[in-house]
């Protein structure tokens, strides 16, 4: 995986890839872009990632709660909703039919490219 991400792709995956990432575990808001940035979205910022987690939160796919912390202020930790896993099952199916409508084109050959000037 490159370091660096077309934005208009990541966009719009990237409240898949949040809802993903907080199945698997309970996470704050900078830890998950850690764990972004720990599987190739190096490019992937705060910045970013916060107001998604908000957005989700605002339709009821994550719930938060407020831990305190030793290194600093309380930490605001994400996890699933009963209405985030039906968004995570539907996401994933559609990326996965994405995908295969992509590869499918894709794999088409190709014809030889015009020759400039023809």
């Amino acid at each position: 995986m490159t370091s660096s991400h077309d934005p208009q792709l990541l966009k719009g995956v990237l409240s898949l890839l949040l809802l993903h990432l907080l199945a698997e575990q309970e996470s704050y808001g900078y830890e998950v872009v850690q764990r972004l940035q720990g599987a190739g979205f190096a490019d992937v910022l705060e910045g970013t990632v916060y107001p998604a987690l908000a957005r989700l939160e605002r339709e009821g796919r994550l719930a938060s709660r407020l831990v305190a912390s030793s290194s600093g202020p309380a930490r605001k930790y994400y996890r699933l909703t009963d209405a985030g896993y039906e968004a995570l099952a539907a996401g994933a199916a559609g990326w996965a039919r994405h995908v295969a409508g992509v590869e499918a084109v894709l794999s088409r050959p190709l014809y030889a490219a015009p020759q400039k000037g023809s």
